[in-house]
């Protein structure tokens, strides 16, 4: 007998303080239409120096633990790319944060903007082994690119948390998956390096050639027929790269690509995305929240997820939204997220970016700029030290 199994819970978090994209349009002498329309973006969020991926998970998680308690969460699963240790996971730091019990197995997970469906899809695997325990995933990223470079104004910060399980409350996620590798130098951080290196044009290639690949698979495995979805949730590395991917989906599957039926397909699902900018791996989940927020009735209605991670790594998988689903939605709190940023200037923003903690091993505060539930205070002796307010 088949078990329903899902996304129970969503919840998002993003930064203290967003530069919003004229601001970044004026200081460079780039028409604010690059920005806007060519690319797809308003805003972006901007770290505060006592923030990390770490901060930004915990407070994306700490309401689902509110909410439906700690007693089945049993595993975590931590996706990012922007890990702050090469040997322990950020998730070990957010399961004392938000007091999750020692009985709890927690790891981390990367590749590039892939890792947080794989923590998903690992994540069902568990609860159908057990379906009494719940997985606490969390996708949290910071994206970061060289000051003045191209990749510049598609930076933003974000976490997503989800709880999965059994009988989901929000969308039921179905097999089968469509699967697409390949070895592409299209965006890459090396261990040295504290920003990401990318070729632009080999990435917009490399993320279509995925589209392709994963859709096929995902028909060679009997998946859904394109004309039945209600929408289509994909990684958006700026919000207009979505649009790209869908018009190529269209043209290779043999529809038309009026733009009017693209726009219906996917507006709903740029809505966050476009003022809180990349958040690597939180992206297409950050797409599935704002499409549940606007949306008429989804209920009974497919969803479909193409996560692109750079690298690369694609999946075309499927969701279904369940009966009651808006009674579980975090709208308002979501809103309030992207709402409460504070808007910091262009001299700010290049101050705060280059902000970093010294790695001499000493002691060291970082200014309290956050008003969020949890803090980086500092670093002593080369270990990190977080503060629950």
């Amino acid at each position: 007998m088949s078990i329903s199994i899902g996304i129970h819970d969503l919840s998002i978090a993003t930064t203290e303080y967003v530069l919003p994209h004229t601001a970044l349009a004026a200081y460079n002498g780039t028409d604010i239409g690059k920005y806007h329309v060519g690319i797809g973006q308003e805003s972006m969020s901007v770290p505060a120096a006592d923030e990390d991926i770490v901060t930004l998970g915990a407070t994306a998680a700490a309401p689902i633990v509110a909410r439906h308690g700690t007693d089945r969460i049993r595993t975590v699963v931590f996706a990012t790319e922007s890990s702050i240790d090469q040997a322990k996971a950020a998730g070990i730091y957010v399961h004392s944060l938000i007091g999750l019990s020692s009985a709890t197995r927690v790891v981390e997970l990367k590749q590039a903007c892939y890792g947080a469906t794989a923590a998903l899809q690992f994540a069902i695997g568990l609860v159908r082994r057990d379906p009494a325990q719940q997985v606490l995933v969390i996708a949290s990223d910071v994206s970061k690119y060289e000051l003045d470079s191209p990749g510049e104004a598609t930076q933003g910060a974000a976490a997503v948390a989800m709880l999965v399980g059994v009988d989901p409350a929000l969308v039921r996620i179905e097999d089968p998956s469509g699967l697409f590798t390949a070895d592409v130098m299209d965006f890459w951080r090396p261990n040295y390096r504290d920003a990401a290196l990318v070729d632009g044009h080999e990435s917009i290639g490399a993320y279509l050639q995925a589209v392709e690949g994963s859709w096929k698979d995902y028909q060679e495995q009997g998946g859904r027929s394109l004309d039945e979805f209600a929408a289509f949730c994909y990684h958006q590395p700026f919000t207009k790269m979505a649009y790209k991917a869908h018009r190529h989906l269209l043209n290779y599957c043999g529809y038309d690509t009026d733009k009017d039926v693209i726009a219906a397909a996917l507006g709903q699902t740029t809505a966050y995305n476009t003022v809180i900018g990349n958040s690597y791996t939180a992206s297409v989940y950050l797409g599935l929240a704002a499409l549940l927020d606007q949306a008429d009735d989804l209920t009974g209605r497919p969803i479909g997820f193409l996560s692109y991670g750079s690298g690369s790594v694609a999946e075309f998988f499927a969701g279904t939204v369940v009966a009651g689903y808006r009674e579980h939605l975090r709208t308002e709190a979501n809103r309030e997220a992207i709402d409460r940023r504070k808007t910091v200037d262009h001299a700010e923003y290049r101050t705060l970016h280059e902000h970093k903690l010294p790695a001499d091993g000493g002691d060291h505060s970082n200014p309290a700029q956050t008003t969020g539930p949890y803090r980086l205070a500092g670093i002593s002796g080369h270990k990190r030290i977080y503060q629950k307010r």
